[in-house]
């Protein structure tokens, strides 16, 4: 991947997860773990706290890019999303989001040009702040829960069991990848690409 120094900001990459430790690892941090790859792979760190965000910014193909982990919980993620976006006056249709999904099987991406939050409240913050659900989001399949009667909330804070693992790691790495084809060929490509 060729990335250069210096260019405005005019895109969002924004990963979704939960602060904390004790979230780490978690099916709904994956969000997280993309961009951290993403960072990892480009060579540029995610630590200043701006936006009630950790942040940290490249350059993909001559487009300024801001990348965020939100620190608020999930379902104020828009907050952090909104501030940023306000102040790069960056329109719905550039900040690409990336979060897990439940209806996906383990290590499934979907990308998609925008629509409903589908019932993440991650999703759904980000859509009442930006007052738009006109913006790319990247799914990462996390899988659904094994029985109705298991909460959910247990199943998207519960960790990948040691089987999956290798498969949420290749998904992540290809959701990285999936990110970086948005920027440098158009969604309709990275659609084709990567769903």
């Amino acid at each position: 991947m060729l990335f250069s120094k210096k260019a405005p900001i005019s895109w969002l990459i924004v990963g979704l997860g939960n602060p904390g430790d004790k979230y780490e690892g978690t099916r709904h941090n994956v969000g997280f773990r993309v961009v951290d790859e993403l960072a990892r792979n480009s060579q540029f760190s995610i630590q200043r706290l701006k936006f009630h965000a950790l942040t940290g910014s490249t350059v993909i193909s001559d487009q300024g890019v801001l990348v965020l982990k939100p620190m608020t919980y999930m379902n104020l993620s828009g907050e952090a999303v909104a501030e940023a976006a306000r102040f790069y006056q960056i329109s719905p249709d550039h900040v690409l989001v990336v979060s897990d999904d439940v209806d996906l099987p383990p290590g499934k991406l979907r990308l998609r040009k925008g629509g409903s939050a589908g019932g993440h409240n991650g999703l759904k913050s980000i859509i009442q702040h930006l007052g738009s659900d006109q913006f790319p989001r990247l799914k990462v399949g996390v899988g659904g829960k094994p029985h109705p009667d298991y909460e959910m909330v247990q199943w998207v804070l519960g960790r990948f069991p040691k089987e999956d693992q290798p498969t949420i790691d290749a998904a992540v790495s290809r959701a990285a990848d999936a990110a970086v084809c948005l920027l440098r060929e158009g969604i309709d490509r990275a659609m084709s690409q990567f769903n």
